[in-house]
C-alpha cells in the first residue's frame, strides 16, 4: 500500500492553542482524510514543543513547574483537537523518553560526521523564539515577534550551517517544489544565497532540556530538539520501531506557518543532510491570520479563542471557513461577520437547503425509500448534464487537493451544489407530484438530486449503511446511491444563524475574558460592538425623549422602521401536518435564492395539497425559532378575519417572481 506522512508543527508550550494553531491542524486533518480516500496508508502527526528558556520562565511566573506547564498545555492541545474532530495518527512531546533518545542520536550522528565543534557565543537573543538576531550596537527587536532581545554569552556547541549554503540551494534548484508556495521559495533562496553562520545548538545557561550526549551542563538548542520531533515520532531512534519509520519517513508534506519557515527549509534540512538522513518531499508555509490588518498574538490581545467558536459556530462551519474563505498560503482576515456569512450563504443555503429540500420530497412521496430512477434512455438532457458536472467536480477537486489549493477545491464543490440547486429549480419536481403517470419522472429527479461530522448526518439520512470513511473518491462514479433504501430521519444539517443575536452573544463572551479594544472595523462591515446588552435591555422607555428622537409618536412607525422589515414573495413547495400538532403546518417555500422551512399555524383552514405552489408573502429578517423542535426560518402573512379570526393568506392576482420584495 502506498504511504503518505505529513506533519503540522510541534506547537510551543508556552501559551494554550489559539487559532493559528488550529489552521494549521485542520489543514492536516483534511489532507490527510483526503489522502485515505485516496487508498493510502497515512501517518498525521502532530504534537507539542516543550523545551527551553521560555518555559522555565513562564512556568516560574504560574508559580509551577516546566513539565507540570508542558502537561497542562499540552492536554489543552489533544482535548481541544478531539474536540475539532481532528484524527491525527501520531502525537509527539518532546518530553517522552523515545523523543530524548532520538534527538541524542541525531546529536551524535550529526557530531560523528564532523559538522559539530564546541566554541563560544556572545550575541543578542529571544527568549520568546529562541533566535539570536543580527550583530548591532544596541539590542534589536526580534524580526520575528517584535519583542526585545537580550545579550546572551556562553558556552556553546556550535552547528557547520556555513558548510551547506551550496548544498541547500543546489537542492532547492533540484526539488522546485521543495518549498511552496513559490514567494516563500523566493525568500529563502534569497536568504541562504547571502551566506550563512555556524548555528549555536546547545545551551548551558537552560537546564530544561535534553543533555548534550557527554555533556551534562549543556543541553541541546530547542530548534535542534523540536525539528527531530518529525524523526522520533514515527519510530526514529527506536529499534522496535525502526520498520514503521523506514514505511513513513520521508514526509510528503510538512506544514508550518510562514513565521517559522526558515527553521524547516534552511535548518531542518542541514541538519538531515549532517545526519545523514533523506529531506521531506516538501514544506509548505501558509499565511497568518489577521484581526485588525495585523497578526493575532497574545501580546496584542487580539486572538480568537478556538473553544469560543467551537462553542457558537461547532466545528465544522469553523472547518469549513478556515479552508474556504482563504487561498492557502496567503495571508486572511477574520471576523465574525464573514464566518457567519459563509455558514448562512454556503452551508445552510446552498448545502443544508438541496439536502433537506430533497430529502423531503423523497420522505413524502415515497414512503421514505430512495427512488428508482428512470432507464438511462429515458433521461432527459438536464440529467445528463448534472451527471457530467458532478463527474466533472470530483476531477477538479482532486486536482486542486492534490495542489493545497482546498479553498478552490471547495470552490468546484460548490459549483456542483450551484449545479444541483439549479437542477431541481428547472424540474420542479414539487410539480410532478399530483400526476400519478408522472412518477418515474418524480423518481428521476429526486435521485438524481441526491448528490466529518455533517457529512456523518446526510450519509445517515440518505440511509446508507456502510461507513463514510470506507468511500474511495479515486472511485467515485455517478449512480452509487444504493436505490430502494430507507432514509434516515431529516433533520437541519446546518441551521441558519441569526447574526445579532449571534454577534452580541460573542461579543459578550470576548468581553468577559478581556477588556474591549479600540478596533478599525472592516470595510463595508458594522463596527464591532463594545456592549454585550440585549436589545431589550437598551431599548428607550416609552414617552421618553428617546421615544420622541426615534420618530416614534404612538403606535405610528416611519418609513425607517418600516424598512426594517422585509418581506419577500415566496412560493410553497411543500406542505405536511405535524403530528400531535392540529393547528400547525410544516411548509418549505421557495425564496427563489434558497429555500426555507416555515411553521405556519393554519391547519384548520387550509389542507396541505390545496397549498403546494401558492404564492404567499412572508417575513424574510424574522428572528428564526424553535416551534415543537422544528426551527421555523420566517412567517407568513394572514388577515385574521370574523370572530374566529380566521387566517387568508395574502397572494397575488399576477405573476411575480419568486424572492420579490414588496416595498
Amino acid at each position: 500500500m502506498k504511504t503518505f506522512y505529513l506533519t503540522t508543527p510541534l506547537y510551543y508550550v508556552n501559551a494554550r492553542p489559539h487559532l493559528g494553531h488550529t489552521y494549521t491542524t485542520v489543514v492536516a486533518d483534511c489532507l490527510s482524510r483526503y489522502k485515505k480516500m485516496q487508498g493510502f496508508e497515512v501517518c498525521f502527526l502532530t504534537g507539542t514543543d516543550e523545551h527551553g528558556q521560555n518555559i522555565e520562565r513562564a512556568a516560574a511566573a504560574q508559580g509551577t513547574t516546566p513539565s507540570e506547564l508542558a502537561d497542562t498545555v499540552a492536554q489543552a492541545y489533544q482535548k481541544l483537537w478531539s474536540r475539532y474532530g481532528i484524527e491525527y495518527d501520531q502525537f509527539i512531546r518532546t518530553t517522552e523518553k523515545r523523543h530524548h533518545v532520538g534527538a541524542a542520536e541525531i546529536f551524535r550522528r550529526v557530531a560523528e560526521n564532523g559538522f559539530i565543534y564546541k566554541g563560544e557565543y556572545s550575541g543578542w537573543y529571544c527568549i520568546h523564539c529562541n533566535l539570536f538576531a543580527p550583530e548591532s550596537e544596541r539590542a534589536p527587536t526580534c524580526e520575528v515577534c517584535g519583542r526585545p532581545t537580550e545579550r546572551l554569552t556562553e558556552e556553546s556547541y556550535f552547528f557547520r550551517l556555513s558548510e551547506f549554503r551550496q548544498k541547500l540551494l543546489d537542492h532547492y534548484e533540484q526539488n522546485p517544489n521543495f518549498i511552496m508556495p513559490p514567494s516563500r521559495r523566493n525568500e529563502v533562496i534569497s536568504f541562504v544565497g547571502g551566506g550563512l553562520k555556524d548555528l549555536s545548538i546547545s545551551r548551558t545557561s537552560v537546564k530544561w532540556g535534553i543533555p548534550v550526549p557527554g555533556e551534562t551542563n549543556h543541553v541541546i538548542y530547542v530548534w535542534f530538539d523540536a525539528l527531530v520531533g518529525y524523526l522520533t515520532g514515527v519510530g526514529f531512534g527506536d529499534d522496535a520501531a525502526n520498520e514503521v519509520f523506514r514505511k513513513f519517513w520521508p514526509a510528503q508534506v510538512q506544514l508550518v506557518g510562514k513565521d517559522i519557515l526558515r527553521f524547516h527549509a534552511v535548518y531542518w534540512p542541514a541538519f538531515l543532510m549532517a545526519a545523514g538522513l533523506a529531506l521531506p518531499r516538501q514544506v509548505f508555509a501558509h499565511g497568518w491570520w489577521l484581526k485588525d490588518e495585523v497578526k493575532m498574538s497574545k501580546s496584542r490581545g487580539n486572538v480568537i479563542d478556538p473553544i469560543l467558536l467551537l462553542e457558537h459556530f461547532g466545528s465544522d462551519p469553523v472547518r469549513y471557513f478556515l479552508l474556504r474563505e482563504v487561498p492557502f498560503g496567503l495571508d486572511g482576515s477574520f471576523s465574525y461577520d464573514a464566518l457567519i456569512q459563509r455558514v448562512n450563504s454556503d452551508l445552510a443555503n446552498d448545502f443544508g437547503n438541496l439536502v433537506s429540500r430533497t430529502l423531503t420530497l423523497i420522505s413524502k412521496h415515497f414512503n421514505n425509500t430512495v427512488p428508482y430512477p428512470s432507464a438511462f434512455e429515458a433521461r432527459r438532457p438536464l440529467d445528463k448534464e448534472i451527471e457530467q458536472a458532478a463527474l466533472a467536480a470530483v476531477k477538479a477537486y482532486q486536482g486542486y487537493m492534490d495542489e493545497l489549493a482546498f479553498s478552490k477545491a471547495l470552490e468546484s464543490v460548490w459549483e456542483l451544489l450551484s449545479r444541483a440547486n439549479k437542477y431541481i429549480n428547472d424540474s420542479a419536481p414539487w410539480e410532478l407530484t399530483e400526476d400519478f403517470s408522472l412518477r418515474p419522472r418524480l423518481a428521476t429527479v429526486l435521485y438524481t438530486s441526491t448528490m466529518p461530522e455533517s457529512c456523518k448526518l446526510v450519509w445517515k439520512q440518505l440511509g446508507i449503511k456502510a461507513e463514510l470513511r470506507s468511500q474511495r473518491i479515486d472511485e467515485l462514479k455517478w449512480g452509487g446511491l444504493p436505490v430502494g433504501g430507507t432514509i434516515g430521519a431529516i433533520s437541519a444539517v446546518f441551521p441558519r444563524l441569526d447574526k445579532k443575536i449571534l454577534l452580541d452573544k460573542l461579543f459578550q463572551a470576548s468581553s468577559e475574558e478581556a477588556p474591549a479594544k479600540e478596533s478599525k472595523p472592516e470595510k463595508g462591515a458594522e463596527p464591532e460592538r463594545k456592549f454585550s446588552a440585549s436589545p431589550s435591555s437598551i431599548a428607550p422607555v416609552a414617552g421618553s425623549d428617546q421615544d420622541s428622537a426615534a420618530g416614534v409618536v404612538g403606535n405610528a412607525i416611519t418609513i425607517d422602521h418600516f424598512a426594517k422589515v422585509e418581506l419577500r414573495v415566496a412560493q410553497i413547495l411543500s406542505a405536511e401536518r405535524i403530528q400531535g400538532a392540529d393547528k400547525l403546518l410544516r411548509l418549505m417555500v421557495d425564496l427563489g435564492t434558497e429555500t426555507r422551512q416555515i411553521l405556519a399555524g393554519i391547519a384548520r383552514y387550509y389542507s396541505p395539497e390545496n397549498l403546494v405552489g401558492k404564492k404567499i408573502v412572508i417575513v424574510a429578517n424574522l428572528q428564526s425559532r424553535k416551534i415543537r423542535g422544528l426551527e421555523s426560518n420566517g412567517m407568513l402573512l394572514a388577515a385574521s378575519v370574523g370572530d374566529e379570526e380566521r387566517p387568508v393568506l395574502a397572494t397575488f392576482l399576477e405573476d411575480v417572481p419568486n424572492g420579490a420584495r414588496l416595498k
